[in-house]
């Protein structure tokens, strides 16, 4: 039995869509975290969350990034 092993086609018509939901659940994400520091009592855990939404941020630029590439490319 034979796989069909053509690549899909690069589709990136809906790409800024995709990236802008991606801030929107990202931003969300930190907000809960951030509303989650307010009961822990753990110097651990503020640190770990603190960390996680310094990544969040840099995946928010990172995004952006993209987005304004991608923007520029369906013009």
């Amino acid at each position: 039995m034979a796989k069909n092993n053509t690549p899909n086609p690069d589709d990136r018509s809906d790409n800024v869509e995709k990236l802008q939901s991606m801030v929107h659940h990202t931003i969300e994400n930190m907000e809960r975290a951030e509303e989650s520091m307010a009961y822990t009592d753990s110097e651990e855990q503020l640190q770990s969350i603190q960390a996680k939404n310094e990544r969040r941020r840099e995946s928010i630029d990172s995004f952006r990034s993209e987005i304004k590439d991608e923007a520029q490319h369906k013009q």
